[in-house]
């Protein structure tokens, strides 16, 4: 009995990344062995993404109305510069697919349409659902995982209960503890789940179906390792003035990694909330700009629009001039922002940047269709870019704001 809670100590305590990869490797094995026991252990990675979708709203709830019913009046705020970021982030992404794709002019072979799918017709109304979600009933919010109303509703907590008596700052603050202590117990699990979904992903998806869009991933996952690995240490180098590959590389390996598999930004805040609380950044600031990051930070969302809108143009023979590229990359950076939180959510709004050029609908919906082919791999690149560097951004404005004070 002994040695089996010695053994059960000794898994808890070590290293949570080096258990992933050896889920991952073991997943490889177990599906490359018999893909059929490899398909009866998806039930593990499903109940691994279903428990962190199901603590997740709730933790953000929590932790946005603790933080703000207990911050200090004098205490410093981050989020102005860390929205700065995410939006700065998400237009540079944009710009950067605009490259790649100029640089690797990709043609497609448009596959069917995509049934039951309906993408927006325009920006409005991206913008309007948006605005409504904001509005929305506080149990539906949280039942939807509609993070825009649960952050509108905690804020608003947070707000009101200021003025509450210090028991009830108390509770609400041992809640937020609590909340976080099932977490960390979930997140455990880690490597279970990741082992379940990579032995199931590659039993039942393969990748031969992949060999005809080579050049495509290329560009798609060519523009997010440029942005994860060049231009988000560009960026956190100038507010910090440090080196930022440390910070960098280990949002990747301890977010990204676990977003890659999971393939859902909400899914990961848990992940992401435990590293900035290893990272020691401060509680008030993370606990609003993961959530918020998870909606607006979309990088690899207005990457994956770009990308398969100008192959759509390149496929019709569609000549694209400087300042129409330009405006996409606005209408891609804009668009990214309200991508649904499901795998998957950019790919709908692949018509409404086809509309830029003209590009009927049928033929935008087949584009769409070539998307979901590929979202075994391009889904799993997008969600880890912009999960990490939720993370990335709100460590790197903690820092400056901390360098500023101390200087």
């Amino acid at each position: 009995m002994n040695q089996n809670n010695s053994l059960l100590a000794r898994i808890a305590s070590g290293s949570l990344v080096l258990q992933i990869i050896g889920g991952i490797v073991l997943g490889v094995l177990l599906a490359s062995v018999s893909a059929e026991y490899a398909k009866n252990v998806a039930f593990l990675g499903s109940l691994f993404v279903n428990a962190l979708k199901a603590i997740a709203p709730v933790l953000v709830l929590v932790l946005v109305t603790a933080s703000i019913a207990n911050q200090n009046p004098n205490s410093p705020s981050n989020m102005r510069p860390i929205i700065g970021l995410y939006l700065f982030g998400t237009f540079a992404a944009s710009l950067t697919a605009v490259v790649f794709s100029f640089m690797f002019p990709t043609t497609l072979l448009l596959a069917a349409g995509v049934e039951g799918s309906n993408p927006p017709q325009g920006i409005l109304e991206v913008l309007n659902t948006l605005l409504f979600k904001i509005v929305d009933n506080p149990i539906n919010a949280i039942a939807n995982s509609n993070y825009i109303g649960i952050l509108a509703w905690g804020a608003g907590l947070g707000f009101v209960l200021r003025s509450a008596s210090d028991s009830t700052k108390t509770v609400l603050a041992d809640v937020s503890h609590g909340v976080s202590n099932i977490v960390r117990f979930v997140i455990r699990f880690a490597p279970i789940g990741i082992f379940g979904l990579v032995a199931s992903t590659f039993a039942e998806t393969g990748f031969e179906a992949l060999a005809g869009y080579a050049q495509l991933l290329f560009v798609l996952v060519g523009s997010m390792a440029f942005i994860a690995f060049v231009v988000n240490p560009a960026i956190v180098f100038y507010k910090t003035r440090r080196n930022p590959y440390p910070l960098v590389l280990q949002c990747i390996r301890e977010s990204g990694v676990t977003a890659f598999f999971t393939r859902s930004s909400a899914a990961n805040i848990p992940v992401n909330m435990a590293l900035c609380e290893k990272l020691k950044l401060d509680e008030d600031t993370y606990s609003v700009s993961i959530p918020l990051g998870a909606t607006i930070n979309m990088g690899g969302a207005a990457i994956t629009i770009t990308v398969l809108t100008l192959a759509a143009a390149h496929t019709l023979g569609i000549q694209v001039d400087f300042g129409t590229a330009l405006l996409l990359s606005v209408v891609s950076a804009v668009s990214a922002c309200g991508a649904s939180g499901v795998a998957g959510g950019s790919l709908l709004l692949i018509p409404l940047a086809c509309s830029l050029f003209g590009i009927s609908n049928d033929i935008a919906m087949q584009v769409v269709a070539v998307g979901f082919i590929i979202g075994v791999i391009q889904d799993s690149a997008e969600t880890a870019l912009n999960s990490s560097t939720d993370v990335v951004f709100t460590a790197a404005a903690c820092e400056a704001a901390e360098h500023k004070a101390n200087s």
